[in-house]
């Protein structure tokens, strides 16, 4: 199985910052991204076609396509992408930050702006570092693990931007693999207690706000990272930590919030299922909220649609909803999830900028839409601080005052929300 490593090195303000996006396996292939303090302002991509275009291609697409599924007329609840930036800074998904980011709130709104304005999305993923909220890159160390104010100040711009745009959901998304600086948080690294405690901090800033969601790790694996015993995530320890940080947000009084909780694989589908043996679905299960009930508590998924499921420069192959590519499959994950009454959202997919992607990723979307009573929504990957040159990137252009959006945005991110695809 192939294992994706993202990672990004900081800017300063008038140099672009590279990001790179490393796959691993038996044989190693290395894809580059560009992260640039520029971008609002960058030449529209080759790839990004106009709306008409779009159409006439993804209409092509789906008549030619048996396996895309057919369209009931229900949307999910919430649409959109993740707005990525904060959680960069020379790191790898061993949660390893030596420098800190520059990012741009103001330019990031502005994309969130013509994300719900012009393309009628409603949901941004706002992943961040640990190490960026407490101000902290000296190391191992948590310092006072106390949120920065300058810092703090600076990303909750981008939350409260969000929110001011008129989005539905805005999810603090912290971005470390569940670890710090390599070590496994509850095991090796940082304990519940002091994760519990970042959490508590910002639930208790955002306590008010119901359109906020807690995303509570991104991607959490097995990698051996700085973990002496190999980096095995044992899953009853983690879902015990998932459910003292749980705990912690309540206690600070933001009890209307949904609660996004991921498993271990890198949060793909088949984590939560039988074939995985990570036992992920049952350890959250039986996670509880001491507000009441389970429908706040939302399983995270993670679906790219290349083979090995990393995303980068490798094109799309699978919708994801069948077992194919060693896939857990959406449907079986449907299945799982509706037998237990519990509900998911993908917080992360995509693929590369043409129109073979956009047929898969159509699909995919279409089926959440088919099936709205066990998936919430998505958000894709990823705008914010990444440049056209990123083969992932849905970072809208801007010329003049028009914002031209990607190719894959146009024909399935904001098509598959706002109509039918």
């Amino acid at each position: 199985m192939y294992i994706t490593i993202k990672c990004a090195l900081s800017a300063s303000k008038t140099t672009s910052s590279t990001a790179t996006e490393t796959t691993i396996s038996s044989s190693t292939t290395t894809k580059s991204a560009t992260s640039s303090s520029t971008i609002s302002t960058a030449s529209t991509r080759s790839t990004s076609f106009t709306t008409s275009t779009i159409a006439s291609s993804s209409s092509t697409s789906k008549t030619t396509t048996s396996s895309s599924p057919s369209s009931t007329g229900d949307r999910v609840r919430y649409g959109g992408v993740n707005i990525a930036g904060f959680e960069f800074g020379s790191y790898d998904t061993c949660g390893i930050l030596t420098a800190q980011p520059y990012v741009d709130p103001t330019n990031f709104v502005a994309q969130i702006k013509h994300f719900v304005h012009d393309d009628g999305l409603n949901a941004f993923r706002l992943p961040v570092s640990w190490q960026y909220l407490i101000n902290q890159y000296d190391g191992d160390s948590l310092g006072t693990n106390k949120l920065d104010s300058s810092n703090f100040a600076t990303y909750d711009e981008l939350v409260q931007g969000c929110l001011d745009a008129g989005a539905s959901l805005c999810i603090i998304d912290i971005h470390n693999y569940a670890r710090f600086n390599g070590y496994i948080i509850g095991q090796d690294g940082p304990s519940a207690a002091q994760f519990a405690s970042l959490w508590s901090q910002i639930a208790t800033k955002y306590a008010s706000e119901s359109r906020v969601a807690f995303g509570l790790m991104n991607e959490p694996h097995d990698e051996s990272c700085n973990s002496a015993d190999g980096g095995v995530m044992n899953i009853d320890i983690w879902a015990a930590t998932l459910q003292t940080v749980v705990n912690a947000i309540r206690s600070a009084g933001a009890t209307s919030q949904s609660i996004i909780m991921p498993g271990k694989g890198w949060t793909h589908s088949i984590t939560y299922l039988d074939a995985s043996g990570d036992g992920s679905g049952p350890a959250l299960m039986g996670i509880m909220d001491p507000a009441g009930g389970t429908s706040k508590l939302v399983f995270e998924v993670h679906e790219y649609l290349d083979s090995n499921n990393a995303g980068g420069s490798s094109d799309c192959v699978t919708n994801n909803i069948d077992s194919s590519y060693g896939r857990g499959g959406l449907q079986n994950l449907a299945d799982y999830l509706r037998s237990n009454g519990r509900v998911a959202m993908i917080t992360e997919s995509g693929g590369l900028n043409n129109a073979n992607c956009a047929i898969y990723l159509c699909q995919e979307l279409s089926f959440l839409a088919n099936n709205t009573d066990v998936f919430l929504g998505y958000t894709t990957w990823a705008a914010g601080g990444f440049d056209s040159s990123y083969e992932l990137t849905e970072t809208p252009t801007l010329s003049g005052s028009t914002w031209t959006d990607t190719s894959l945005v146009q024909a399935c991110v904001a098509k598959c929300f706002t109509g039918s695809c």
